[in-house]
């Protein structure tokens, strides 16, 4: 069996890994297409040697851009590739715009198209991300479910019959990761003290940073946290930031280039929580059991909230102090699958070409 990957973005790189460390386990081919969505070394290049990742076959170098822009030049660049490619699968990750464009690209090539973390969803139609992984589930032709919830609302949208449940590979990397930070701990930036008590933060939604009077607000909330914040700044955080002139440095706050996967696990399992509006690390605080605060209205993870992990406090109310020293009781319940979700997408995509 031949794929071809296409990726772009920091979470996709993640999810790489493990799919291509299971593909050629099985004596599978695999190419690998970066569209250059994120392409800031420490956004890029960073996680492909740190997870031993392979050279990419092309890199579009499509770089920042609005979305429709983004979304055309990733899918006619592609496209124009593909045709001189043969595979069995084009495989897509997520709900990125280089995942919808990757899917354009190849429906435009007549290559059979597979998602991977189909059926997500945050049922609010103004997020780019919830408008890409809903087409993209359209005119895929294999959807890889992460979880029960996810393949249900495949199931609702009259898409059950070509889904499959196959578990999240975060999941697989996460342990995996968290069992490697544990024995030996990755280098960190020289100001960081693990000893410290402190919760991670990250912001970079367009909702959180393209509103000046919104990121002004947001600062001024974790700037009084009680607690120490590490804040990794998105570019997007910074370019925002620096535009409406907000200082991110203050307060509470201490800021971070963005750390590497390995450096980001370890920042995770040393802290006592995670307050961020990205998807992904909702996700990894709650398979590294740590409390998370998600300053949005909603959630494609609603697992995590309700299984007590997660809370939604998009008009930060939450106390920070007091949420971050309580205890939360252990959660037996594994909604994202036990760790072996990339096994379980080779075998989908083998059963189904």
């Amino acid at each position: 069996m031949r794929v071809i990957s296409v990726v772009g973005a920091r979470p996709q790189f993640i999810k790489l890994a493990p799919i291509h460390r299971a593909l050629i386990a099985r004596s599978h081919e695999h190419l690998i297409f970066h569209t250059g969505q994120h392409y800031e070394k420490f956004m890029s290049k960073v996680f492909f040697d740190e997870l031993s990742l392979p050279r990419p076959l092309l890199n579009l170098n499509v770089g920042s851009d609005n979305r429709e822009a983004q979304i055309e030049s990733i899918s006619t660049g592609l496209a124009n590739e593909l045709v001189k490619q043969s595979a069995d699968w084009v495989l897509v990750y997520g709900d990125t715009n280089s995942t919808l464009g990757g899917a354009l690209a190849a429906k435009s090539a007549k290559f059979r198209i597979a998602h991977l973390e189909a059926g997500v969803r945050s049922f609010n139609t103004q997020m780019p991300e919830e408008l890409n992984r809903v087409l993209t589930d359209k005119i895929s032709d294999l959807l890889l479910a992460p979880t029960e919830v996810a393949m249900t609302n495949l199931r609702n949208e009259g898409l059950g019959a070509k889904s499959r449940l196959v578990g999240d590979v975060m999941t697989d990397i996460c342990f995996e990761s968290k069992e490697i930070v544990l024995v030996n701990r990755p280098p960190m930036p020289s100001n960081w003290y693990p000893s410290s008590t402190y919760v991670v933060a990250t912001i970079h939604r367009e909702s959180n940073t393209a509103d000046r009077g919104r990121l002004e607000e947001i600062i001024r909330y974790l700037a009084e946290s009680p607690i120490s914040v590490r804040l990794l700044v998105h570019p997007r955080l910074r370019d925002c930031a620096s535009r409406y002139q907000i200082d991110l440095a203050v307060g509470s706050i201490q800021t971070f280039e963005p750390l590497s996967y390995l450096q980001t696990i370890y920042a995770l399992v040393s802290s006592k929580g995670l307050i961020t509006d990205s998807g992904g690390l909702q996700k990894e605080a709650f398979l590294l059991g740590l409390p998370c605060v998600t300053l949005r209205d909603e959630t494609e993870w609603m697992e995590t909230v309700n299984l007590g992990w997660n809370v939604l406090d998009p008009k930060l109310q939450m106390d920070i102090g007091k949420h971050f020293r309580k205890s939360f009781k252990p959660v037996n319940a594994h909604p994202f699958g036990s760790g072996n979700a990339a096994v379980a997408v080779v075998e989908a995509m083998e059963l189904s070409f």
